[in-house]
Parts: structure tokens; sequence; C-alpha cells
């Protein structure tokens, strides 16, 4: 197993952790960025700690350390309340009940890790394209809720991607 498998497995580990916290049957591309934002599980660190703190200073300098994807996730769910007509300040809503299986793989997260890997041959991926795999979404979570917290996502592309030349 490579450097980058037990990176890309140690960073599945923990966005499947975020997921069960959430009480998320799936694990969705918004569960890898959180994993991505937050101080890289022990193993992970270990195997990719140069990749992994470079993207990890990246989304900081954008706002996105984990406490700011949590905000940044917490504002778009409260938005898409909004817009049928919830509003979870007038409600108190439950906390979710976090999940005692392990999740399974979401499609956002699939389609994440296929763009990732289309970004590079293997040999050369890092956790840079993996954030490019999340960020090139148009649609879903991550796009909304960047957006509803006012972070460039295209100068967030070309950020990463510069990451990505540079290793």
């Amino acid at each position: 197993m490579s450097a980058f498998d037990r990176y890309l497995h140690a960073l599945l580990l923990r966005a499947a952790d975020e997921a069960r916290r959430d009480g998320s049957p799936t694990t969705d591309a918004h569960h890898l960025l959180l994993a991505l934002a937050a101080d890289a599980a022990p193993d992970a660190a270990a195997t990719h700690p140069d990749a992994a703190a470079a993207v990890r200073r990246l989304l900081a300098d954008a706002g996105l350390d984990r406490d700011g994807v949590r905000a940044a996730l917490d504002r778009e769910f409260a938005h898409s309340l909004h817009a049928v007509g919830v509003s979870p300040e007038a409600h108190r809503l439950p906390r979710p009940t976090p999940g005692v299986e392990a999740s399974r793989l979401g499609a956002s997260t699939k389609l994440a890790l296929e763009r990732s890997f289309a970004t590079a041959r293997k040999k050369d991926q890092s956790a840079a394209h993996l954030l490019l795999g999340i960020l090139r979404a148009e649609v879903g979570t991550v796009p909304r809720a960047l957006a509803l917290s006012g972070i460039n996502r295209e100068q967030l592309i070309i950020r990463t991607t510069e990451l990505t030349t540079n290793q």
C-alpha cells in the first residue's frame, strides 16, 4: 500500500467519523472536506505530512479550518430549511443522533474521488488533488455552503491547483 493509499484510507475513516457524528448513513463530500480541514488523523499525518498540512493551511487561510467548514455547513443547512419554510431559529431542532454503523460512501464523495483521480496519476496524488475533487463540484452541499459563506470557490480552486503543481 502506497503512502497516498494509507493517507486516503485514514482520511476516509476520519470523514466516516464526521458522518457518524452528523447521524448520516453516508459519507458525503462535505464530510471529506471536514476531514481535510481538521487536524489530520495521526495515521494520515505520518504518511503524507507536507501535502496534508499545505491543504489545511490553504483552507484555514480561506477561513475554512474545521470550525469554519462546520459553520459554513450549518449556514447551508439553515438556508436549505428556510427554502422549504422551516426556521431553525423558531423551532428547536434536535441535534443529530450519532450513528453507530459504519457509513458507506455517498455519491458526492464517489464523484469527488473520481474527479480527484482524474487530475493526476496515482503515484502523484495528494491531499490537494482530493481537495480539487471536492471543490470542482458545480452543485451540492459544498458549493452552496462555500457560496453562502462568501468563499470564492474559483479562487480556492486556483490556489489548490497551484499546490498540486508545487508538490
